[in-house]
Parts: structure tokens; C-alpha cells; sequence
């Protein structure tokens, strides 16, 4: 027997239990016949005003992370989706990769979407339909040691990154309260003179506000966590399609 509700599958999530707006973008993005499941890296609400307490940050994310998946895995799910997003990042491409063959050793070889490798698939997801993209503009919430890695990331995959802004957000839960209006900006910020907008840091609420920025930037605008639960949805097969979140999920 399959579940009554997730009929067609089962999500678990794993997100910093700061983190309040992966819950509800996937959620608007969920298919029927699909569900979300989420388990929480539990961490401190800190105080983030430099690198060093960036890291301090960061690294109490790496010590939950595992149990969080473990804990994530007695609902059977078909799939892991990691719900967070610098440490996927971290030490580029190497460091993504190291990262997932740990999450699969984890989740004994059930799928882990990760947000760094499915923003590089939405990268060439948009590319099928249109334009190479070569050079790209950076949001992220982080201090200079995180949009370090990011830029990392993106440049071991090929890409030129033009512009990045990275907004400082002063502590994990915070990240949320950066307004419609701040990130709306931060695009029209960094969109000069590249091919595509690009948002990292799950925790920011850019879903909305990247559908709306393709349509007078003319542009690829691609939120992550748009574009990691589209390519979890892809990767399990499910093909279904969703209008308000932007070319990706409604054309790829």
C-alpha cells in the first residue's frame, strides 16, 4: 500500500528550525499526490554581525544536519531535499560534492536534492529554451565568507559572476523579515550586464518576487528554493507544472 496522501511522493525536508520560509514556498508549490515532510536542524536564533559569527552560525547547522536526516528517515521517504542552502555551497563545487555523497551514505542511497546543484540544473534548464548563460548577479542574506563560497560554487561550474550583493541579514531567523521591497531591489541590484538573476539563502522569501522580476527583467530570476523543489520534482519523475512561480516551474 502506498500513502493515502503522498500517493505519489513522500518529501523529507531538512531545515534550520529558524528557517520560516521553505515551509510554506514549497508548500504553494506542491503537486497533488505530493507532500512535504519537514524535520528541523535545530539551532539557536544568533546573532550574526561578522564572519566569525557567520561561521559560528554555520557550523551549529553542520553539527544538527545528520540528525535531523536521520530523524527525517522514519517516514520512509522517496526523496531528501536539504531545505538549506550555504553549506552546500561551501568549498565550491568539491564541497558540494562531498556533501551529497555524505547525505546519500545518510539516507543509505535515497535521492538528496541539494540547492546549489539545482540551481546549476535550473541554470541549464533555462538555457534549453533559450540563451546560453554565462554571466550571472548574486542575492544572497550572508556576510562576505558566505558569498565567497557561493561565487565559488558558481564559478567552478563555469559561470562569470558579475555582480553579487550579500544583505548582511543580522541572525538565521531574520533572513525571513528582509522585505518584498529590499529584494526587489537587490535583483534590479545586481541584473546589470548579466544573462541571469540568481538567489541563494533558502530562508529568503524571493519565490514571489523572482516571478514577478523575470517578467520586467526580461531575464532568467531564479529563487532557490524554486528551483530545488522544481528539480526534486523532476528528478522523482513528476512532471506537473505550476503558473505564479516563474518560467521554471511553469514551462521546464
Amino acid at each position: 500500500m502506498v500513502d493515502s496522501l503522498g500517493h505519489r511522493m513522500k518529501f523529507a525536508v531538512v531545515a534550520p528550525s529558524t528557517n520560516t520560509s521553505v515551509e510554506p514556498e514549497y508548500a504553494a508549490m506542491q503537486p497533488r499526490g505530493v507532500t512535504n515532510h519537514f524535520s528541523r536542524i535545530a539551532i539557536p536564533d544568533t546573532k550574526v554581525t561578522d564572519d566569525a559569527s557567520f561561521m559560528v552560525m554555520l557550523n551549529t547547522i553542520r553539527d544538527s544536519t545528520s540528525g535531523a536526516v536521520d530523524i527525517s528517515m522514519s517516514m520512509e521517504p522517496g526523496c531528501v531535499i536539504m531545505g538549506m542552502s550555504a553549506e552546500t555551497f561551501w568549498d565550491g563545487a568539491e564541497g558540494a560534492e562531498r556533501l551529497h555523497k555524505k547525505m546519500l551514505e545518510r539516507t543509505g542511497g535515497i535521492p538528496v536534492i541539494m540547492g546549489s546543484t539545482a540551481v546549476d540544473a535550473a541554470i541549464k534548464a533555462y538555457e534549453a529554451d533559450a540563451k546560453p548563460i554565462r554571466k550571472i548577479g548574486i542575492i544572497t542574506p550572508y556576510m562576505p565568507v558566505g558569498d565567497a563560497n557561493v561565487k565559488k560554487f558558481f564559478e567552478d561550474q563555469g559561470y562569470e559572476v558579475v555582480n553579487l550583493i550579500g544583505l548582511k541579514s543580522p541572525s538565521p531567523m531574520l533572513i525571513a523579515h528582509e522585505s518584498k521591497a529590499v529584494l526587489k531591489n537587490a535583483a534590479i541590484a545586481v541584473s546589470e550586464g548579466v544573462d541571469a538573476v540568481i538567489q541563494a539563502g533558502t530562508n529568503l522569501a524571493f519565490a514571489q518576487v523572482a516571478a514577478i522580476a523575470e517578467f520586467w527583467l526580461e531575464k532568467p530570476v531564479i529563487a532557490i528554493n524554486t528551483a530545488t523543489y522544481w528539480h526534486a520534482l523532476r528528478t522523482m519523475g513528476i512532471p506537473d507544472q505550476a503558473d505564479c512561480f516563474g518560467h521554471l516551474l511553469a514551462h521546464c
